[in-house]
């Protein structure tokens, strides 16, 4: 991943590139339009991906084009937050995320800066567009021993962040399921919490529901291998469901390994249906309404 860093003054010019290795960068076709609108409710769209590359405008377009009424644009670090905080008040049909990403917040901390840039997501999360704090959380996949307690300190500062502005929690969770839930025990959860691309089972899904969490489940409930996501999706109350890209990655199969993009939701909200036993409509007109209950109206 390549980054041109943003501008504090003018965060517009953000942009990052996603590296393009041997896989298949071609665009995928556009699937049928929804008949009722739903949201993407996470996708990173400063990362710029495939063989033409798409600016915001043009992503939000083509989104709408199919049913996608909006996005929540997630943040991982000072820029890209920045970024975030940037395209939702530019944008009406982009809410924000701001955060410290699990696998940066070690870096910051050796850096000496891990206090500087919570203090840079406390500040962006009181505009009135940025409606949740995330992505946060923990991953002891990617970072090793001597980087977790800088991880949970930084994931504790972001509950703080979201209780104290009164708005929504996105979790990152990858192979940390018992610690990022002994968090949200002992330190109180958001009233307003979601496990962005949800990664568990069955019980951990019931566990969450009866909490009150939200499920977001991405793309890669499609995958051959994510029986544990389809089983966690069979029992989780409709009324906590959540749909997301997380682009420009877990594309949906049969796109599977491709570009990314909210206008791609349609395809993942298509096999949930299918997988819940439900009428499509039925299922958007749900998503939906989890969405502005979670985040808020796009629009006044």
């Amino acid at each position: 991943m390549t980054t041109d860093r943003t501008d504090p003054t003018d965060p517009s010019g953000y942009v990052r590139q996603r590296e393009q290795s041997a896989r298949d960068v071609r665009w995928p076709d556009a699937p049928e339009p929804l008949r009722v609108a739903v949201y993407d409710n996470h996708t990173h769209l400063e990362i710029e991906d495939g063989d033409e590359p798409r600016g915001l405008d043009e992503q939000l377009a083509l989104a709408a084009g199919v049913g996608v009424a909006g996005v929540v644009q997630a943040g991982g670090d000072i820029d890209s937050s920045r970024w975030s905080a940037w395209a939702a008040a530019s944008h009406p049909a982009v809410l924000a995320a701001v955060a410290i990403h699990p696998n940066e917040a070690p870096a910051y901390k050796t850096a000496g800066r891990l206090d500087e840039a919570i203090a840079v997501i406390d500040e962006l999360a009181a505009q009135p567009r940025v409606r949740a704090v995330g992505e946060t959380g923990l991953d002891f996949f990617r970072t090793d021993a001597d980087g977790i307690p800088a991880q949970v300190e930084s994931f504790e500062a972001h509950i703080d962040i979201a209780k104290r502005h009164g708005i929504a929690m996105q979790i990152h969770d990858r192979d940390a399921h018992d610690a990022v839930l002994e968090t949200l025990e002992r330190v109180g959860a958001p009233e307003r919490t979601v496990f962005h691309c949800f990664s568990g089972d069955a019980d951990m899904a019931r566990y969450c529901a009866d909490r009150g969490y939200w499920l977001s489940f991405a793309g890669n409930v499609t995958f051959k291998n994510a029986q544990n996501l389809r089983d966690a999706l069979a029992v989780t109350p409709r009324e906590r469901i959540l749909v997301e890209t997380d682009a420009p990655f877990l594309t949906p199969v049969p796109h599977r390994g491709r570009p990314n993009a909210p206008y791609l939701v349609p395809v993942t909200v298509r096999f949930l249906a299918a997988e819940l036993g439900i009428d499509l409509d039925d299922l958007c007109a749900q998503l939906a309404q989890n969405t502005l209950e979670v985040y808020g109206a796009f629009t006044d």
